[in-house]
């Protein structure tokens, strides 16, 4: 589920959207309000349940060969998206829309397009389907983990590329043998 030339997407498990209206983020530090939407290369980060926590790492032009190797692995393809067991059911039985929005009221900012204006949409939302085929179609691995912290504190720690999204919403951090957190 990408958008196609001249669109950006709008993900939502609300099928009943008929008009997007600029609004502030809870979690935003900007303050003009905006309608947020991605584009073809980012809409793979949205492939997930709203809430679900989810940690992405891809190869971009700096990544090293070793980073690659360690975090994506050896002929695994050139991105990988991590999210937690406890996702399993919410992502195998979401129901997760796409609408089509015209792109030119959008501009880019950092890895979305956002519009000051509202936006309808180009037609009624498309069910976006089996989340595990969309990935697999795509070729992103898709990892499965009892908590997203190590992995990104190694993606983070890396060359490649990457991006978390609702990582407030993962499992606590695991306490090690004497109380301590894990990975300071």
């Amino acid at each position: 589920m990408r958008p196609a030339p001249g669109e950006v997407l709008h993900f939502s498990e609300d099928p009943t959207i008929r008009r997007f209206s600029p609004h502030l983020a809870p979690t935003s530090v900007k303050t003009t309000p905006y309608v947020w939407a991605v584009g073809h290369d980012r809409a793979p980060d949205y492939w997930f349940p709203r809430q679900c926590p989810r940690a992405m790492a891809w190869v971009g032009p700096t990544t090293t060969e070793a980073d690659r190797l360690r975090i994506i692995g050896d002929g695994c393809g050139t991105r990988v998206h991590a999210i937690e067991y406890g996702w399993l059911d919410a992502i195998r039985t979401v129901e997760l829309y796409a609408y089509r929005l015209p792109a030119d009221p959008f501009e880019e900012t950092d890895a979305a397009v956002v519009a000051t204006t509202e936006v309808e949409p180009l037609g009624p939302p498309e069910r976006v389907g089996d989340l595990f085929a969309l990935h697999a179609e795509a070729g992103i691995q898709l990892r499965v983990l009892s908590h997203l912290h190590d992995f990104w504190a190694a993606v983070v720690g890396s060359t490649l590329e990457f991006s978390g999204i609702r990582l407030r919403n993962a499992v606590p951090r695991p306490a090690g043998p004497r109380g301590d957190t894990m990975g300071r």
